[in-house]
């Protein structure tokens, strides 16, 4: 999943980067109001993380954008903990959920987590099947012929992917942005070994090429 955080305390932005990254995320920063309005005009985003206390213009312009836009993407503000006009203006204009600082990161990733869950439905439909192979969104987790698979965060982010649109071709830019931020090198082989790896573990049948276009799930 694609997410921008909108953060201008530089120590915590980095730390906010590196945990998402970690979890198999693509993340991009902003840390002004006028970065983040560039950022959400220029790429799609699963989620935006946005602290309320920004250094430039209204703090809730941007929340007021994305409706006018009719741009559903979750929000998940942060505020600080004395601020509790912020936190109910910002659900009032439609944020999903708030953090208060000092927060955890455990806890930060567990609540978008459970915001993306609710956004693509995953709650309904928990798990996908492909064959032998079930991938759980919820827990993140993928079986083959009911044994556990061990997989790369950005193996993970392709799968991922491309199992949301099963039957659908996904392009290699499309699966480019899902798993890389803004400002990341990206080797132009980088998604076919990734491919290549995920077919090592799942058969080669998992995950189809269709050449000129992009890729799509087998059957598994």
């Amino acid at each position: 999943m694609r997410i921008l955080v909108v953060e201008d305390e530089a120590d915590l932005a980095q730390a906010v980067v590196d945990h998402l990254r970690a979890a198999a995320h693509a993340v991009d920063h902003a840390a002004t109001l006028d970065e983040a309005q560039a950022a959400v005009r220029a790429s799609p985003y699963a989620l935006i993380l946005l602290d309320l206390r920004l250094p430039d213009g209204d703090r809730l312009a941007l929340l007021r954008d994305l409706h006018d836009r009719r741009d559903a993407t979750p929000v998940l503000i942060v505020t600080a903990r004395d601020r509790i006009t912020e936190r109910i203006a910002g659900l009032e204009a439609g944020a999903d959920d708030y953090l208060v600082k000092p927060y955890d990161l455990d806890e930060m990733l567990a609540r978008i987590n459970a915001i993306l869950r609710r956004a693509d439905g995953a709650a309904r439909a928990p798990e996908r099947r492909f064959g032998d192979l079930c991938i759980s969104a919820s827990s993140r987790t993928v079986t083959l012929d009911g044994k556990p698979v061990t997989l790369t965060p950005r193996e993970w982010a392709i799968l991922d992917r491309l199992s949301r649109r099963p039957g659908q071709i996904v392009g290699k830019a499309e699966l480019e942005n899902a798993v890389y931020g803004f400002g990341e090198e990206v080797e132009s082989n980088a998604i076919e070994a990734h491919v290549s790896r995920l077919r090592a573990k799942l058969g080669r049948a998992a995950v189809e090429t269709v050449r000129g276009f992009g890729y799509r799930m087998g059957q598994g």
